[in-house]
């Protein structure tokens, strides 16, 4: 077990002013890898007066210079990615295989692709005599998720550092080894003291007191819709800008000229990816009625080739979710679908066969449920898929609209045209038509409570900046 009591704050690691402490827990084996420091509102007010003090210069670097830094950040992060992906694996449990493929390369995706985006961005255009310029908002609070941790780091810090911000972030305490090792990182790569800072923390206090802080301009916010709603009401004395991703409870539309067998297949192997532990997670899958026994059958062929198990081990497929409270609300959860009435295909409650330690849930199928179920309207965040039957094409977009969230969403067909219109019409911020993967340059996002602003690529640039006319900037042409 390896402890990490310090915060990192303009530019050092330095003692916390918080006395408090929290063990890593490895939700495979129930037993601490680690030790925090857990801060507080004083804390919070170092790290701010360094973000406030390094944003004098920092925000009047040019595109050249941040371009400059990115890359060398990218240079640095790339050299010890293994290292970020052991760590995400033994915190949160992700397997191994998919902590080297996806949860640590996510990080060199969003820093090339804020690169991209910056190369080719209009900070400054004439409208007439008036000069808009777009300038970076200013210190930005950040805090993230612990189920995609890197991902969600990188896709904050990249954009706010290519606008000129300074910025604190507070990952989450359940997965904060990864955010340690990405702020040394930062420090190796050469960032400027007090441009990036970390302190670790919970929510009601770190978090609460970043959210409420008048020397931060904006707040990041990756998480719960109903901690979302904290920090919100936290900002608005402030008047601070709020950026939110938040829950989802997608809707996955299978047409009824798909390949049924392949799609039902792959869209369980999908929800059942990072143990289902995904916001934008294809959670309610939709099919003809005529259809549903037929889909519950390949679905629950498909969970039953899912290995569960040792996250460490390469053939594993899928490992524990993150803690004790995740797994008996998952559980709690499964149970309700049981007592509501849906058909359970596949999995159910419990831990799989041969697991005794470790939150592992067994993957698991409930067919012939309704769209009114609590397993359809609330985000379970585990590896439970709701398969809920439609009349017809009119229908399934009903169903896939009836929600309180609108994140992503999945429409599969054999006519891509047809596929085509049915995402036109879904109230989402995000829709993947037949399989196709997220794309790193595109905006991430949702609608409703599925939250506000848009991570990636350009849209991911634009929401740390603040946009200003200058009348008369530019000198009226001279009369012939």
């Amino acid at each position: 077990m390896t402890d990490h009591l310090k915060f990192y704050i303009d530019g050092q690691w330095v003692e916390p002013h918080g006395k408090g402490t929290l063990e890593v827990i490895n939700p495979a084996t129930e037993e601490p890898i680690g030790r925090i420091a857990l801060g507080d509102a004083t804390d919070v007010d170092r790290a701010v007066a360094a973000a406030r003090k390094a944003f004098e210069t920092f925000s009047r670097t040019s595109r050249e210079e941040r371009l400059a830094l990115l890359e060398k950040i990218l240079a640095v992060y790339k050299e010890r990615v293994g290292e970020l992906a052991a760590a995400v694996s033994q915190e949160m449990g992700a397997p191994i295989k998919l902590a080297n493929a996806a949860q640590a390369p996510s990080g060199i995706g969003h820093f090339m692709s804020t690169i991209k985006a910056m190369k080719e961005f209009e900070f400054e255009r004439d409208l007439g005599t008036t000069r808009v310029v777009r300038e970076p908002v200013g210190v930005v609070g950040m805090i993230t998720p612990w189920n995609w941790p890197l991902n969600q780091i990188t896709c904050k810090v990249a954009p706010a550092l290519a606008a000129g911000c300074t910025m604190v972030l507070k990952p989450s305490e359940l997965s904060p080894i990864n955010a340690i090792l990405f702020a040394q990182i930062m420090h190796d790569a050469g960032v400027p003291a007090g441009v990036f800072n970390l302190v670790n923390g919970d929510g009601p206090t770190v978090g609460a007191a970043m959210s409420a802080h008048p020397g931060i301009d904006m707040m990041s916010f990756t998480g719960s819709t109903r901690a979302g709603v904290e920090v919100a009401r936290a900002a608005a004395p402030t008047v601070k800008r709020v950026a939110q991703e938040l829950g989802g409870k997608s809707a996955n539309i299978v047409l009824d000229d798909a390949d049924f067998e392949k799609v039902v297949g792959r869209e369980m192997f999908n929800m059942c990816r990072n143990s289902g532990q995904s916001c934008n997670a294809g959670s309610r899958l939709l099919v003809p009625e005529g259809r549903m026994d037929e889909a519950a059958a390949f679905a629950a062929a498909a969970a039953g080739k899912i290995k569960v198990g040792d996250p460490s081990a390469e053939d594993t497929a899928m490992g524990p979710v993150i803690s004790k409270a995740q797994y008996d609300k998952i559980q709690g959860l499964i149970e309700k679908g049981i007592a509501e009435g849906a058909k359970v295909a596949a999995g159910g409650p419990g831990r799989p066969d041969g697991l005794e330690r470790g939150y592992f849930v067994r993957p698991t199928v409930f067919s012939h449920a309704t769209n009114d179920m609590t397993i359809a309207r609330e985000e379970i965040f585990g590896p439970v898929i709701t398969i809920i039957g439609y009349k017809d094409e009119e229908d399934a977009i009903r169903i896939a609209n009836d929600t309180n969230y609108g994140l992503s969403g999945y429409v599969s067909s054999g006519d891509l045209a047809r596929a085509q219109a049915v995402a036109m019409r879904l109230r989402t911020g995000m829709v993947h038509l037949n399989g196709a993967p997220g794309d790193p340059n595109a905006p991430f996002g949702g609608y409703k409570q599925s939250g506000n602003g848009r991570e990636w690529g350009e849209a991911g640039l634009e929401d740390f900046l603040e946009t200003k006319a200058v009348m008369g900037f530019t000198p009226k042409p001279a009369k012939a």
